[in-house]
């Protein structure tokens, strides 16, 4: 793969982080972007949930709100996209500026607040890709938010679910994001358990040939208690799978002064050790017997191979791309493969949860 990231990059950095990101989808859409994906090594092949994934390694949410960019990314080498977070009605999320960069740390704070196109241009895109022959191969989720001004935050997650369902690999609930109000709140067990029983309610109603798998995405600022909770709801539930985890609100010592009163969620770097713990944790508390996506501060190879020996089935990153460009999939993929053999792992399923035996 070419990687003009070196020669992108100073331009990018001249302008704010929204609008270079803003600039980077653009750039996908109209191909500038060289993709060529590279070859898989047989090891990173993976099946969870049924579906078969070419390699671990996945795009996070946040990256490509409105599903603009799925197939540009999965060329690139991703084995999986997850477009979102989506919500019923468009909204402009919140006031800019809203997303921060931290160079040193390698890190970026964000305050967006599910700004997105709404449910229908969502779901408009990912059909006119389903009837797209030449749409990349590739495993595509969505991840579903609700809108702020919802009261009853279940509902708009249900129509995310009747929408979505006929149109993903995968479904997302994610209430683990910081920066609408009120959102972490659902992760309570009484409250989680009816937000979930109402999902699978809904996606059931579908009456699909195959269900999408319904996954839950947690954030990393949990008590034990909270993650106990959890677990046990997720078990007791049926859904398919947990993602951990989302940005943290915690600002460690190396925040530099001036960003630590920034609102927002915290990823990158800094976020690697805290949401590696609670991963590790979850896969405890679940005995394994839920596929976990391991996210949060993932910058190279040894970091997926730490998330997947700690519990993570697959793994997603989004924040690294931001310092290390769109090679940096490619590299991640060589070093885990390296990584795996080097340990005489002959697939990321051997190695799953190693640090636990």
């Amino acid at each position: 793969m070419i990687d003009l990231f070196p020669i992108t990059a100073p331009l990018l950095f001249r302008f704010d982080p929204e609008t270079a990101h803003g600039l980077t989808i653009k750039a996908l859409k109209t191909g500038l972007v060289p993709a060529p994906r590279g070859r898989d090594e047989p090891s990173l092949r993976s099946r969870v949930w049924g579906l078969d994934f070419t390699n671990p390694v996945g795009l996070a949410a946040g990256f490509d709100k409105n599903a603009e960019v799925v197939d540009a990314m999965l060329r690139l080498g991703f084995g999986f996209v997850e477009p979102g977070s989506v919500t019923p009605r468009p909204q402009p999320g919140n006031p800019r500026p809203r997303l921060f960069r931290l160079v040193e740390q390698g890190a970026v704070i964000n305050r967006m607040g599910f700004n997105n196109q709404g449910l229908d241009a969502f779901a408009e895109r990912l059909e006119r890709r389903r009837d797209n022959p030449r749409r990349a191969a590739g495993i595509v989720g969505a991840n579903l938010g609700k809108n702020k001004d919802t009261v009853d935050a279940a509902d708009d997650y249900v129509i995310g679910a009747r929408r979505l369902a006929p149109l993903a690999d995968y479904l997302v609930v994610n209430v683990s994001s910081p920066n609408t109000p009120g959102l972490r709140a659902l992760q309570g067990r009484a409250p989680l358990r009816e937000l979930l029983g109402r999902v699978l309610d809904a996606r059931a109603a579908c009456k699909l040939a195959r269900n999408p798998p319904l996954l839950l995405k947690i954030a990393p600022d949990l008590t034990a208690e909270d993650k106990a909770d959890i677990a046990a709801v997720a078990l007791e539930s049926g859904i398919d799978g947990l993602i951990v985890s989302n940005t943290t609100i915690a600002r460690p010592a190396e925040i530099p002064e001036p960003l630590r009163a920034e609102a927002g969620g915290l990823s990158g770097r800094p976020l690697f050790g805290p949401s590696t713990a609670v991963l590790k944790e979850i896969y405890g508390l679940t005995g394994g017997k839920l596929p976990l996506v391991g996210a949060g501060g993932i910058a190279s190879g040894a970091d997926a191979y730490a998330k997947i020996r700690a519990g993570a089935s697959l793994v997603q990153f989004y924040s690294a791309m931001v310092y290390g460009g769109p090679a940096l999939v490619h590299r991640i993929r060589d070093e885990l493969a390296g990584l795996l053999r080097r340990d005489g792992f002959e697939s990321v399923a051997e190695a799953v949860g190693a640090d636990h035996r």
